[in-house]
């Protein structure tokens, strides 16, 4: 089901801390299929969880090209 696309969770229960609390994903290998992430508790660095994000396949539709911006130059005097 493509409708909700991937989730990434905001806060998780950490036995630890007893609560639920924020989390921050962290990248733990690239695999040749996807990447694999591990969700860390904010507060006490406990491991509450992993998930793989899968690769797209690379096409001529989500490749974008990015062009360079001009950075102004300020003049010193």
């Amino acid at each position: 089901m493509e409708q909700f696309g991937d989730f990434t969770a905001s806060e998780l229960y950490c036995p630890k801390c007893r609560a639920a609390k924020p989390v921050r994903e962290r990248l733990l290998l690239v695999l040749p299929n996807g990447e694999l992430h591990e969700y860390v508790c904010s507060v006490c660095g406990g491991s509450l969880g992993k998930r793989t994000v899968s690769a797209q396949p690379r096409t001529a539709k989500n490749i974008t090209h990015r062009k360079r911006e001009a950075v102004p130059r300020r003049l010193l005097g």
